[in-house]
């Protein structure tokens, strides 16, 4: 079986083409700049990345562009789109309808179009996907939808529900989602192999930590809390998001400066973080950069947090009654030494013992355990594969068709 994996965004497209016999990944690329001038294809070959201009004015180019690609005669992985067995899109927004994934059909389309208000940026995306994938790869072809929120339908009411007037939870699902959720799902039952116990046994707090992040306690196998909300805006800061805060600095800084709640949005999701906070980047390579030239206040973002993340474990500590292990990923969990070590400088008062030869040493793709033998807790790498769970996922639910 062959699983098509897709990935839509308003105005890029990621894919991966999955042998699931091997597991083997055959394919891979993105369409950016969809919709407007310039959009290219990208797409990796035995030489290298490839990058070509295509005209995509919608995601309907978008796919034929992706269908080329794929059937290219010197780097596609097929030879006829027959070969793709199934397709499985990564869906932002589930709310409280979903709780695993699902075979796509019209009641589905339609919940995840009434969700869009809670994922403005993505799931109108998604339906655009999903729909040009129809028109493509034809309607024959089974799809499937794997959603971030999914994982985190386990949490009890005490963790995901907000202290205001619990009218807004019953007309408008006013509540803690979560997101990150197949990353979460990923890490934590490979923390289980890794440790070789069932993971219905252990308490394991995983970190995904990039441009955007989140903290998820997983406890016996489900999620007891994690630090996105309503939104991903909420838990720690970001690359540009503020994270929680204090709700009267919103009112106070929009009466200040005559925003309005959409210009306010925009300052706490794209102008917060990193960036507003150092002032130079939401990239966290320049804001290193930048403190190790001295810049005061690129130095105290990154002291933020640091602060911010060890803050989020040591409560889901409490929460779950202790911990057996912590698990960094995603784009700076994976490649930035110094995140970890200040984390786990922390994280010493709980028992982390952090190996930091190892800890530095462990980059670029590099996985394992960082802490010393004796460490009361067990810090690990693990480099997330968001798309292996969706084709698997993929696989489980056409095959049981």
């Amino acid at each position: 079986m062959k699983v098509l994996v897709i990935n839509a965004g308003s105005s890029s497209l990621k894919y991966q083409l999955i042998d699931m016999t091997s597991e083997n990944v055959l394919a891979k690329g993105n369409c950016e700049r969809i919709g407007t001038d310039g959009s290219f294809i990208g797409f990796n070959t035995p030489d290298g990345k490839i990058e070509r201009k295509a005209e995509m004015k919608n995601h309907t180019q978008a796919f034929e562009a992706v269908k080329n690609a794929l059937l290219d005669p010197q780097y596609g992985a097929i030879s006829d789109l027959s070969e793709v067995t199934a397709i499985g899109h990564r869906i932002v927004q589930g709310g409280a309808y979903f709780d695993r994934s699902v075979l796509i059909d019209a009641d589905v389309l339609d919940k995840i179009k009434e969700l869009s208000p809670l994922a403005p940026l993505h799931n109108p995306a998604h339906i655009q996907g999903i729909d040009a994938c129809t028109e493509v790869f034809g309607s024959e072809i089974p799809q499937v939808a794997v959603f971030d929120t999914a994982f985190h339908q386990t949490m009890p009411e005490k963790a995901y529900m907000f202290a205001v007037p619990y009218e807004y939870y019953e007309k408008y699902g006013v509540r803690k989602y979560g997101f990150h959720g197949t990353s979460h799902r990923y890490v934590s039952a490979k923390m289980a192999q890794l440790m070789g116990k069932p993971i219905e046994e252990l308490k394991i707090i995983t970190c995904h930590i990039g441009n955007g992040s989140s903290i998820t306690a997983v406890m016996n196998g489900k999620v007891v809390d994690t630090t996105m909300g309503l939104t991903p805006l909420g838990g720690f800061m970001m690359g540009t998001r503020s994270g929680s805060l204090d709700p009267s600095v919103v009112t106070f800084i929009g009466e200040k400066e005559g925003l309005s709640m959409a210009e306010m949005s925009n300052l706490l999701n794209k102008q917060s973080g990193l960036l507003g906070v150092s002032g130079v980047s939401s990239d966290d390579r320049d804001v290193t950069a930048a403190e190790q030239a001295g810049n005061h206040r690129a130095k105290l973002a990154h002291e933020m947090l640091y602060y911010q993340i060890a803050q989020y474990v040591g409560s889901y500590y409490v929460a779950m009654g202790g911990c057996d292990a912590i698990v960094f990923t995603a784009g700076l969990g994976e490649n930035q030494p110094i995140l970890r070590e200040k984390v786990c400088e922390y994280l010493a008062c709980l028992g982390v013992d952090l190996d930091k030869d190892v800890n530095n040493a462990t980059i670029h793709g590099k996985q394992g355990m960082l802490t010393k033998p004796g460490s009361k807790i067990r810090v690990e790498l693990i480099a997330t594969d968001e798309e292996m769970v969706i084709a698997r996922d993929t696989k489980a639910i056409v095959e049981a068709l």
